[in-house]
């Protein structure tokens, strides 16, 4: 009888020379190998059965291949890099306000414990000018112009900021005296 029993063989007679097989046609199983379809796809040769851990490679540099399965780690930062974030979450606010700071800190915490720290600090300190802001606007428009001396104190947040870069710079953490901490 032949392997497949949806096609009946004739039975040869023994005196007849036998005739060589067929190649199985492209994606069709080789005789005595289960069917294509309980075969679990590898596109690479070297990828682990679903389930199993990535191993990387040595010397590669890349985390393990795309849908395999396996959660995505990020690449910690070097000191340097976490250094020149860190001071960059500090003085961005001079152009961006306290967009800088927040941007940094939700790309770079799981990077970084140190550009985590400090970008939330520095976020927290802008959250606290703008609060601040506010204050002095009320202040100084309930006091009919007078009350415009409370912006002198902006003039010790500028140098809080450029305090905190330098310690930063120097990778030494820094916390503002005057700060309200929302982001925790």
């Amino acid at each position: 009888m032949s392997e497949n029993p949806q096609q009946p063989q004739s039975p040869q007679p023994p005196d007849q020379p036998q005739q060589p097989e067929q190649a199985p046609a492209y994606g069709s199983p080789q005789p005595g190998q289960p069917p294509l379809q309980d075969q679990p796809a590898q596109p690479y040769p070297n990828q682990p059965a679903p389930g199993q851990p990535v191993q990387p490679q040595p010397g590669t540099g890349y985390g393990p291949p795309y849908g395999s399965g396996a959660p995505y780690q990020p690449q910690p930062l070097t000191p340097s890099d976490e250094r020149t974030w860190s001071v960059i979450a500090q003085v961005g606010p001079f152009i961006l306000g306290f967009i800088a700071p927040l941007i940094i800190w939700l790309l770079f915490k799981d990077r970084s414990r140190f550009v985590d720290q400090e970008a939330k600090e520095s976020l927290n300190f802008q959250i606290t000018i703008v609060l601040a802001l506010i204050a002095a606007a009320i202040i100084t428009a309930v006091t009919l112009g007078f009350g415009a001396f409370v912006y002198l104190a902006f003039i010790a947040a500028i140098v809080f900021m450029i305090l905190a870069a330098v310690a930063n710079g120097k990778g030494a953490p820094y916390r503002y005296p005057v700060n309200i901490r929302f982001i925790k």
